[in-house]
């Protein structure tokens, strides 16, 4: 994941400027917040700025996911196309689900919040949407998992830690 933010990073930061890919790659599947703070820190971006375009990025899809996703799975699902890819995105997020099983919300939060390969808003945000988990409830796991996430990676990133 890290080799692919810096790839974005050092790509694109040559021609825009350096909140939006910043932003961008905050936007994306698997990178998220993580891989924008990895990028605003390359691209040199103080802490605060990174941190605000990092959120608004990772942010910015999760309603959409929570409200739609199940709709458009279940348009794309019949295609030969997409169907495959839809099944496996089903597979492996109910796969990742364990961590909400043992307590919604607080699981919820600990698999947004805690920065591993595969973990995060996106995902956090699909496993609630297919499970059913209230939208307001789920969207406040999120936000705390991002909040987390974020702290975790900006101590990280930034040499506090």
């Amino acid at each position: 994941m890290d080799s692919i933010a810096i790839w974005f990073g050092e790509t694109l930061g040559q021609y825009i400027p350096a909140e939006l890919v910043t932003f961008i790659v905050s936007l994306m599947p698997l990178l998220e917040c993580r891989g924008g703070i990895i990028v605003g820190r390359l691209l040199g971006l103080p802490l605060a700025t990174t941190l605000v375009f990092s959120v608004l990025g990772n942010i910015l899809p999760i309603p959409f996911i929570l409200l739609f996703i199940k709709k458009i799975f279940a348009w794309l699902k019949p295609t030969k196309l997409f169907g495959k890819i839809i099944c496996k995105l089903e597979d492996r997020a109910l796969k990742k689900s364990d961590a909400l099983k043992k307590g919604e919300f607080v699981g919820l939060l600990l698999f947004v919040g805690i920065p591993l390969p595969g973990t995060g808003a996106w995902t956090g945000a699909l496993i609630s949407a297919l499970f059913g988990v209230k939208i307001k409830k789920a969207s406040l796991a999120i936000l705390i998992g991002i909040a987390l996430a974020t702290t975790i990676m900006s101590l990280l990133m930034y040499g506090i830690l």
